[in-house]
C-alpha cells in the first residue's frame, strides 16, 4: 500500500477541499482526458478527492464530479476500516464485463438523495494505473463491480440516472429532490 493512501483518514471534514458538482452542471457531461503522467499533483488530487468523498459519505468519486477533467476515480467500500486502503484507478479501461445482468439500487454524490435501480453486469475486468503509476489489473464482482462501472461512466459524461429504465420512478425521484428530467441523457 502506498504512503499516500495511509495519510487520508476516513472521516468527514467540515470543509472538504473540493466541491461536488450536481446534475445539470455541464462539467459532468464532458469526457475526461487521459492522465499522461502520475506525479505529485495527481497524488494531491487523489488525497483531496478521498477527503471530499469521505466528507460526503460516498463510496466512490470520479474526478469529473469535482470539476477535474481527468480519468481518475477513487473507491472505498470499507469506510469503517482504516486498515483497508481505498482503490485508486487512473485511466481505467474495462477489458471485459460479464456474469449476470443484475438490477441494483444506485445513488450518486452528483444526484444527492436520489436512488434508482440500474442494470449492470455483475463482473468486470479492468486495467488501470495506481497512485504510483504502476499498471494494475482487477477482476471485480458484486458491489465493487457496480461501483467501478458507475464511476467509470462519469469519465464518459454518463450519470446513473441516464441508465435508469423506470421513467416514472426517475421523474418522481428527480422532481422530489429539485432536479430536472431534461438534464437526463437516457441511454437506450
Amino acid at each position: 500500500m502506498s504512503a499516500i493512501l495511509t495519510k487520508v483518514p476516513k472521516q468527514k471534514l467540515k470543509n472538504p477541499p473540493l466541491q461536488v458538482h450536481t446534475l445539470g452542471d455541464r462539467v459532468l457531461r464532458q469526457p475526461a482526458k487521459r492522465i499522461s503522467k502520475v506525479n505529485d499533483e495527481i497524488r494531491q488530487t487523489i488525497v483531496e478527492m478521498l477527503q471530499t468523498m469521505y466528507s460526503n459519505d460516498g463510496i466512490g468519486l470520479a474526478a469529473p464530479q469535482v470539476g477535474i477533467n481527468k480519468q481518475l476515480l477513487v473507491i472505498d467500500l470499507e469506510l469503517k476500516d482504516e486498515n483497508k486502503p481505498p482503490l485508486v484507478m487512473i485511466n481505467p479501461e474495462v477489458k471485459s464485463a460479464g456474469g449476470d445482468l443484475i438490477t441494483g439500487e444506485e445513488g450518486c454524490l452528483s444526484v444527492p438523495e436520489v436512488f434508482l435501480d440500474v442494470v449492470r453486469p455483475d463482473k468486470v475486468e479492468v486495467v488501470y494505473r495506481d497512485e504510483e503509476g504502476r499498471p494494475q489489473r482487477l477482476v471485480a464482482d458484486g458491489l465493487l463491480a457496480r461501483v467501478i462501472q458507475h464511476e467509470m461512466d462519469h469519465l464518459n459524461g454518463v450519470l446513473f440516472v441516464d441508465r435508469a429504465k423506470n421513467a416514472i420512478a426517475l421523474n418522481k425521484e428527480l422532481s422530489s429532490h429539485g432536479f430536472l428530467t431534461k438534464d437526463v441523457q437516457a441511454i437506450k
